[in-house]
């Protein structure tokens, strides 16, 4: 089973790159964020014509907004809110393999990382403590499941292309990383990429679509994720960013990581 999680800021607009990265990749499921379109407007059609015919959407008109899309049947699909907004950061899905699939986009947390000063930045931390509490009370380690999505927080000096220049940087600050830790404790997640690829190594998702010389530069954070429970800890075979997808045309400040999983025993 291959998952692919990718933030494609804008569904309608980048339609042609995600069946582009459906060709490329092949995954079974690939979740996006940051679809910014209501759920009536999504491209349905586009994503079947590529033979991916179950699709599970949550979106709103102009911001945020997730999906799967998959080529394997959905045996359910949910929806659930966090931080007292129905803001459209979560959807779903399990499989007849028993895999519960979670998407997620976390808030980036504006600028300024002060809860006091900065409203975006509290909803931010609350939505990463309310995820905590969930997953520790509704499920456990043993179960199943994967974890995808922008979380926007880069844990790992690792992760980011200057941890002395970034600490005081949403994304990187020690408050969202002490969250994020906390997430990961709570169902003892496995970070697959860092699983397959430890530190020092450098690993990045992310470049700032502001730079033109981004992939010289190289200053990138890891901003997105796949995890999953000790469960299916052992049948990780592969974890992989994209990297060129980032000079695709119309690209997005994202780019695409990948997890492949054996077809037993779970598929």
């Amino acid at each position: 089973m291959k998952v692919t999680t990718w933030n494609i800021n804008s569904v309608r607009l980048r339609a042609s790159s995600a069946t582009q990265i459906l060709k490329t990749i092949e995954p079974d499921v690939l979740c996006l964020q940051e679809t910014k379109c209501p759920n009536e407007l999504f491209p349905y059609q586009i994503f079947k014509d590529a033979g991916y015919p179950h699709i599970a959407v949550n979106g709103m008109k102009g911001y945020n907004g997730v999906a799967l899309i998959s080529r394997v049947p959905f045996r359910t699909t949910k929806v659930l809110n966090w931080a007292g907004k129905e803001d459209c950061r979560h959807i779903s899905a399990t499989f007849n393999n028993q895999i519960e699939l979670h998407n997620f986009y976390v808030p980036a947390g504006g600028d300024e990382p002060d809860i006091e000063k900065n409203e975006k930045f509290e909803h931010k931390l609350k939505f990463l403590s309310e995820l905590t509490d969930w997953f520790s009370s509704e499920r456990k380690p043993i179960d199943p499941m994967i974890l995808v999505g922008d979380l926007n927080i880069a844990p790992l000096e690792s992760d980011v292309w200057s941890h002395k220049q970034l600490l005081k940087v949403v994304s990187h600050t020690p408050v969202e990383v002490e969250h994020l830790d906390r997430l990961m404790t709570a169902s003892r997640w496995v970070d697959t990429a860092r699983h397959l690829t430890p530190g020092p190594e450098k690993l990045f998702t992310w470049w700032s679509y502001r730079s033109r010389n981004w992939n010289i530069a190289n200053k990138g954070r890891r901003l997105d994720h796949i995890w999953v429970t000790p469960a299916l800890k052992k049948l990780i075979t592969e974890s992989t960013v994209l990297r060129e997808a980032r000079g695709w045309e119309k690209p997005s400040a994202v780019s695409y990581t990948h997890l492949t999983l054996p077809t037993t025993p779970y598929v």
